[in-house]
Formats: C-alpha cells, sequence, structure tokens
C-alpha cells in the first residue's frame, strides 16, 4: 500500500521510467511466451531450448534497468529522519522491491494478454502464416510453464533491486566534500578480467566459424538457427566489456588530468575517476550491445538474410534497455553530485566551467568507446563473415 501511494505522488518522469520497466517487462514476456509456443508446437525440435536461451540477453537487459530506474526513485533514498519512522535500509529496500515488482507484473500480464490475443485464445481468431510458427497457435498451450516464465523478470528484477539498494552507499555523501576537490578515487581492478573474458568470447565465436564450412552464421537472423557457441561468445564479450569498462573510464579521468590541468580538465578527470565504478558498467555493455549490433548488421538485414521479427523485437528491448540504463545512470550520478556542484558555485566556480567540465567528460568517453566498440566489432564480424 506504501508503494502504491508514493507512486501516485510520484514525479511524472519517475512514472515514466517505471512505464518504460514495465513496457521492457512485457516484451521479455511476450518473447518469453512465443519460445513456449513454438516449444509446444515442435516439442522435438532442438530450436526450442535455444530460443528460450536467447531470451534470457534481453531478460538480463530488462533487469539492469529495472535494478538503475530503482536506484534513482526518490522514495527510496533514504534521507534523515526515516530511519525513525522505520523506514531503515532494509525497509527501503523492500519498497523498491515492491514497486519493481509492480512495475515488471504488469508488463508481464500485458505481454500474456496480447499473446494469446494474437493467438485467437481470446477472440478466436488466430494469426495464420509466419505468425502462426512462432505464436503456436492451435496448439494448447502449458498454463503452468507459461506462468512460470511470466514470473522471471519480476522476481529477478524484484530481488536484483532489493540486493542493490541494500547494498548502497549514501547518496548524501559526497566523496567531494564541501570546500574542495575529491582525492582520486582507488582505481577499478576489473581491467584484466575483463580484457581475458572479451578476448575468450571472441576466440569462442572465431573456433566456432570454423564449423561453418566457410558460409557465414545464420545470425541473427532467425535467432532458433543461431549456433549456442555464438550466444556463448557473446556474452562472454558483454562481461568482459562490463568488468573492464570501470577501469576504462578511471583511465579517461586519469588521462584528463595528464599535463598541467586547468581547472576546468582537472574537474573533468576527477568526476569520471570518482564515477567510474557507476557509469563504467553500463558503458561497457553498451559498448558491447552496439559492438554485437554493427557485427550483425554487416553480416545481416539486407534481402537475402533479413532479421526476423523476434530478432529485432529483441534486439530493441537489449539496445533501448541497456542505453536507458546508462542515460539513468548518469542521472543518479548527477543527483550524488548535486550538492558539491551548488558548494562550487557558491565559491565563485562560474557555471560555463561545469558546462564545459560536463562536455569535455562527455567527449573523452566517446573517444575512447567509440573506437573500442567499433574495433570488437570488426573483431566479432571477421570470423564469421
Amino acid at each position: 500500500m506504501l508503494a502504491l501511494r508514493l507512486a501516485r505522488g510520484s514525479h511524472p518522469l519517475v512514472l515514466v521510467r517505471r512505464l518504460l520497466v514495465a513496457a521492457a517487462s512485457a516484451g521479455v514476456g511476450f518473447l518469453l511466451l512465443c519460445s513456449l509456443g513454438y516449444a509446444a508446437a515442435h516439442p522435438a525440435s532442438a530450436g526450442s531450448v535455444l530460443r528460450l536461451l536467447w531470451c534470457f540477453v534481453p531478460l538480463a537487459a530488462t533487469v539492469q534497468f529495472a535494478v538503475a530506474v530503482a536506484r534513482t526513485d526518490p522514495s527510496t533514498r533514504p534521507r534523515p529522519g526515516l530511519s525513525s519512522l522505520g523506514l531503515g535500509p532494509v525497509r527501503l529496500s523492500a519498497l523498491a522491491a515492491v514497486s519493481t515488482a509492480v512495475s515488471t507484473t504488469l508488463g508481464s500480464m500485458v505481454a500474456l494478454l496480447f499473446f494469446l490475443h494474437l493467438r485467437g485464445d481470446l477472440t478466436g481468431m488466430p494469426f495464420d502464416g509466419g505468425a502462426a510458427e512462432f505464436l503456436g497457435a492451435g496448439t494448447p498451450l502449458p498454463l503452468a510453464a507459461a506462468l512460470m516464465l511470466l514470473a522471471l523478470v519480476p522476481v529477478a528484477a524484484s530481488t536484483a533491486s532489493a540486493l542493490a539498494l541494500r547494498s548502497r552507499p549514501d547518496p548524501a555523501r559526497d566523496t567531494f566534500g564541501s570546500e574542495e576537490l575529491p582525492e582520486p578515487a582507488p582505481a577499478p581492478a576489473g581491467l584484466p578480467w575483463g580484457v581475458a573474458l572479451t578476448a575468450a568470447g571472441l576466440a569462442v565465436e572465431a573456433i566456432a566459424s570454423r564449423g561453418a564450412a566457410g558460409n557465414a552464421f545464420p545470425l541473427p537472423g532467425r535467432y532458433d538457427s543461431t549456433p549456442v557457441a555464438v550466444l556463448v561468445g557473446w556474452t562472454l564479450t558483454a562481461v568482459g566489456l562490463a568488468l573492464a569498462g570501470p577501469s576504462l573510464t578511471y583511465l579517461c579521468g586519469r588521462v584528463l588530468q595528464a599535463v598541467r590541468p586547468g581547472a576546468v580538465r582537472l574537474l573533468a578527470g576527477r568526476v569520471l575517476m570518482d564515477e567510474a565504478q557507476r557509469i563504467g558498467r553500463p558503458l561497457g555493455i553498451v559498448c558491447a550491445v552496439l559492438s554485437a549490433g554493427i557485427a550483425a548488421s554487416a553480416l545481416y538485414g539486407g534481402d537475402e538474410r533479413p532479421y526476423g521479427p523476434l530478432t529485432a523485437l529483441g534486439a530493441v528491448l537489449v539496445l533501448g534497455c541497456t542505453t536507458a540504463t546508462l542515460l539513468t545512470s548518469a542521472l543518479e550520478a548527477k543527483h550524488a553530485r548535486a550538492h558539491t556542484a551548488e558548494a562550487l558555485l557558491r565559491m565563485g566556480a562560474p557555471a560555463a566551467t561545469l558546462r564545459r567540465a560536463t562536455l569535455l567528460r562527455a567527449g573523452a568517453l566517446l573517444a575512447l568507446f567509440a573506437p573500442l566498440t567499433w574495433v570488437i566489432a570488426q573483431l566479432a564480424a571477421l570470423p564469421l563473415a
């Protein structure tokens, strides 16, 4: 009840973010139900399991987005006096879990109704042709399996949100202090593992390409025919870039402060170093998603091997959720350093200096991650071409 009351009084932008989480949950639920319908209509097909495995990529992206939205929700932010009212860190994390569960469950129910409507279970007029194949029209749908699949997103998202908010530091604590710039933050330690996993993922794709007999992989125009090795390779690459992202972001901050930095470069570099953990991981994941999209576009998408409708939906979900997660994490970082910016303005720092520092941070990240994305995409597409 408290979660619903807070939702009613939330800012419109907060409600929009929650609706986006519900929409992403609906998309993932529809993909899971399509996989179930295909498996019910083709019980002996080996592609049924692979279809379900591919659904976990947009599911992971949706859970990550839901956690980012929960972290930036003002109703779950620790504030003075809430503990005396019984709203300590544990209760706030439980509140975030309930709010996330409500949004994702709403999306799952919409997916179920839409899927049943397309199958003709509600209207008696199912789609025909190719749509009937991936919907499993005319085949009884296992209700227990459908409900279990639809519960995956709410359970995973609410659990991850509760754990993330329970372990987060107090956002009211500012590492900058009120009168001075922060000390250099400790460097993240995930770069070696990130590089190793990224290289392992590219190696898995290269080794798997030897079995294609000189032909390009059928990825991902019909995602049920994509080899499991490609999914494993892309997963390793994404995890590796996510681990390396904070270290690369920290490196950008160090480079900005090299060779006699001025006030703008010093401020931009220190902020990047301080926020490396918060925005580095979403940056690495976006880099992995974009590189996979570039590699797939170089091989597929034309008239000869067009994208399938489910592949297009999954790609939109993954790209949209990862991009929204990055923007939400940037918004969280902005809120975390809001009173620092106010302190700098009170000390006489021009507002234009803060804007130039923001643009410089964005330019430095783009200068590093854009070429890295292109290189990873070319290395991923090369053995598949």
